[in-house]
């Protein structure tokens, strides 16, 4: 009973001071127990980093928006699009689409 009574003493001997004590109950309830603990913080950590990739990336589809907007603000641009992808034309045009066969959508290339 001695030896077990010496083993315990040597680790409690820090505890038995009133201000260790105080501060590891402290220590131990900021934490994980409080509402502001570390683990929280950094939970909210993670979710302002993740919101500031995704503000940096909506500004940069921001900024490429204004540029093709710029760009079909003239009529050389507006007319290049419409060529491009709604395949319009001039009265007195004739618009030929030729396909290659490995840009045609087919159950095998999909």
């Amino acid at each position: 009973m001695t030896k077990f009574k010496k083993n315990t003493s040597k680790y409690l001997k820090p505890f038995k001071n009133w201000f260790t004590l105080i501060l590891a109950i402290f220590i131990i309830w900021m934490l994980f127990f409080d509402a502001n603990s570390w683990f929280i913080h950094n939970e909210l950590n993670n979710d302002i980093n993740a919101l500031e990739d995704e503000k940096e990336y909506y500004r940069r589809e921001i900024e490429k928006d204004k540029k093709a907007i710029k760009k079909l603000s003239t009529e050389e641009g507006l007319e290049k699009f419409a060529r491009e992808e709604y395949y319009m034309k001039r009265d007195n045009e004739e618009i030929f689409i030729i396909e290659y066969e490995d840009s045609l959508k087919t159950k095998q290339n999909d």
